[in-house]
């Protein structure tokens, strides 16, 4: 079944080509742009834009569909019954349709890859470019327990990155809501009393009241902003150039950079290290690690690296000639693992190492971050209240002298 690619590529010349061309698989694809003397540098699955979905397929029902199914095609189970004995068990109605049509498909003589291949939504190039090598490689059993491995890790870690930026998002939103609160409600009635007593208002006083009109007259222009703001950067990011501006603005955010960095590099070298394991030529498997690094930075430096391993350098060259990107540490494991022979076994050390930068990285964050908010509502309730009771303290003062 005929699949369609966007693709980019180089030619001879060095001018920068796109387009779309329907194939029967990537690598037919691949020879095929080499032939005409276009030097591939992306290609993806162009992904069809439906309004209408029966429900998204989770990471935790793929996780769940490839550990069962490893186990049982490992105890001898035929592909097609392990499908009908998988197929009573998942409780998305989606992939459980998606099942039976990769049953059937099985069953009319279709490999697990190519019935994999024709749901790109669900199974992504690097799960059907694994299936595609176990199969050829005659231990898919180990394959599919290698994929229910990297899916747990890639769960876990995808946990860490929404703890780590959304915790903090919340912190602030609290602290930030406190303030407003007080500010709209609480301040103007303070300031409706002193305007009836006639006070002459010291200025803390008058800045804590200007802040108070202010947010009362445009706090709801402030949120309708932020809100528009946040769906703008969402409807920026669906094109490659938007990607790429704000990834790069995200990984240069203090703290918060630095952990989705390592992040996006264990996500890279743990799919580099589990796709080389599996048998994929390195050219696949580094296009394929390119996407999965979630950020489009990363992916665009490794798109071209691809074209430094095609001259023939080796993968700690290219590495070590990335220095913005690939740490010291990483480029010298690497280098361990080719000079080995283990570059695979390698890589994927490289990405527990990450997974546990990460995990310090976010505690780090945490830690800092309560006592931080502690510190700034006490200063800014502290303000506010100061300021209110000025005009009070000013107000017994004067009541003194007159007594």
């Amino acid at each position: 079944m005929p699949t369609i690619f966007i693709w980019k590529g180089r030619t001879e010349e060095g001018a920068l080509v796109t387009g779309e061309t329907e194939a029967e698989s990537e690598g037919e694809l691949l020879l095929s742009l080499r032939k005409s003397g276009i030097i591939p540098r992306y290609v993806k699955e162009k992904q069809e834009k439906k309004f209408f979905s029966l429900g998204k397929v989770s990471q935790k029902d793929i996780l769940f569909f490839t550990r069962q199914f490893a186990t049982l095609f490992a105890s001898g189970v035929p592909v097609v019954q392990a499908f009908d004995a998988l197929i009573g068990q998942i409780k998305n109605k989606n992939f459980k349709k998606i099942l039976i049509q990769m049953r059937n498909d099985i069953e009319k003589g279709s490999s697990l890859a190519d019935s994999m291949r024709r749901h790109p939504r669900v199974f992504s190039s690097l799960f059907v470019n694994m299936v595609r090598a176990g199969e050829e490689g005659g231990m898919l059993d180990k394959v599919l327990q290698r994929m229910a491995d990297y899916f747990e890790k890639m769960i876990k870690l995808k946990r860490k990155i929404i703890g780590a930026m959304i915790y903090p998002s919340l912190v602030i939103a609290v602290a930030i809501l406190v303030v407003a609160i007080i500010m709209i409600f609480v301040i103007p009635t303070f300031a409706k009393l002193f305007a009836e007593m006639g006070l002459d208002l010291p200025l803390p006083t008058r800045i804590t009241i200007a802040m108070s009109n202010f947010m009362a007259k445009s706090g709801i222009f402030i949120f309708l902003g932020i809100i528009i703001f946040f769906v703008f950067v969402k409807f920026f990011r669906r094109s490659e150039n938007g990607r790429k501006i704000t990834d790069s603005i995200f990984l240069r955010i203090p703290v918060l950079g630095t952990i989705l960095l390592k992040a996006s590099l264990s996500r890279f070298s743990r799919t580099l290290g589990t796709l080389l394991g599996s048998g994929v030529p390195i050219l696949n498997s580094m296009e394929i690690s390119a996407r999965a690094s979630g950020n489009k930075v990363i992916e665009d430096v490794v798109i071209d690296m691809k074209e430094d391993i095609t001259a023939g350098k080796s993968l700690t060259e290219v590495l070590k000639s990335k220095p913005e990107i690939f740490p010291p540490i990483f480029v010298q494991m690497v280098n361990v693992g080719e000079s080995t022979g283990a570059t695979d076994e390698m890589l994927n050390k490289v990405a527990d190492f990450y997974d546990e930068e990460v995990d310090n990285a976010v505690a780090n964050l945490m830690s800092m971050l309560e006592p931080a908010l502690i510190v700034f509502l006490g200063v800014t309730i502290g303000f506010i209240v100061v300021s209110l009771y000025l005009p009070i303290f000013k107000l017994g003062e004067i009541a003194g002298k007159g007594g």
